[in-house]
């Protein structure tokens, strides 16, 4: 018996086209996961739907969306559900690193574009992914998952990082009010606190960041993108229907250094 058959269930991931989300969306789609990428960058989604098909027997599909548009999100939920039916798993993953301003030279525009993607964004992909799931635990269809890709960032000082900070700490308050609001409908919500992972990204910052991070990191390495599989399998299936409301750092041991 396969403990982690997702056979006929559907993720969404957005921002999955690369990175975290591509990483994780593999286990998904090996797992037996229908999968539908929404992301910006038409390229890159049509590169991860071959990838992620040629991985498993479910289906993948990709839509091109940005999630600062709530339009584009109601359409990729309808042809999302077009597609492939239903949604059961929502891995809110699309994010932005921030500004990277100094508290002295916040601007109202990069706080308010940062607030946008990572935390408005996610907020309105869970409100119409919750809409079609609470519909169906109407219908006597009960279940849902929603996992958020946060950062310890969080719950962590980083210098020039105020505004990515803070919408990785407002996400952290969204999973905690979603998990409580629609636990009747059976559905979870959890956010994962990412530490230093190589991505493209990081591939932007300082090189010495990169080794002052991993000196700090009590496992002395950054994260492995291929760990990720089974962490997103588990937290789609149901072994962990009884999880909710938690951030939980994934980190190497990098919040308790």
């Amino acid at each position: 018996m396969d403990l982690f058959d997702l056979s006929g269930r559907t993720a969404i991931i957005t921002g999955g086209n690369r990175g975290l989300g591509l990483a994780m969306a593999r286990g998904l789609a090996k797992a037996g996961a229908n999968v539908a990428i929404w992301a910006r960058n038409e390229a890159r989604n049509a590169a991860a739907r071959t990838e992620l098909a040629a991985l498993g027997k479910g289906e993948a599909i990709t839509l091109t969306c940005d999630i600062a548009a709530e339009e584009d999100i109601a359409a990729a939920m309808a042809a999302t559900l077009s597609a492939l039916g239903r949604v059961d798993i929502c891995f809110a993953n699309a994010g932005i690193s921030g500004a990277g301003t100094a508290i002295a030279d916040i601007t109202t525009e990069g706080w308010d574009h940062t607030m946008a993607i990572n935390t408005r964004g996610a907020a309105l992909v869970y409100k119409h992914v919750t809409r079609h799931m609470i519909t169906r635990a109407q219908d006597g269809d009960a279940g849902g998952k929603l996992i958020a890709t946060s950062s310890g960032q969080s719950i962590m000082g980083v210098n020039r990082s105020s505004d990515y900070a803070a919408s990785k700490a407002a996400l952290n308050g969204l999973t905690r009010a979603a998990s409580f609001e629609l636990a009747r409908h059976q559905i979870t919500a959890n956010a994962l606190l990412f530490g230093y992972y190589e991505t493209d990204i990081t591939a932007k910052a300082d090189p010495r960041f990169g080794e002052w991070m991993q000196k700090r990191i009590p496992l002395r390495r950054p994260g492995d993108h291929a760990g990720l599989e089974g962490l997103a399998v588990f937290f789609a299936s149901s072994h962990s229907d009884y999880i909710t409301g938690q951030c939980l750092p994934v980190d190497g041991g990098l919040c308790i250094s």
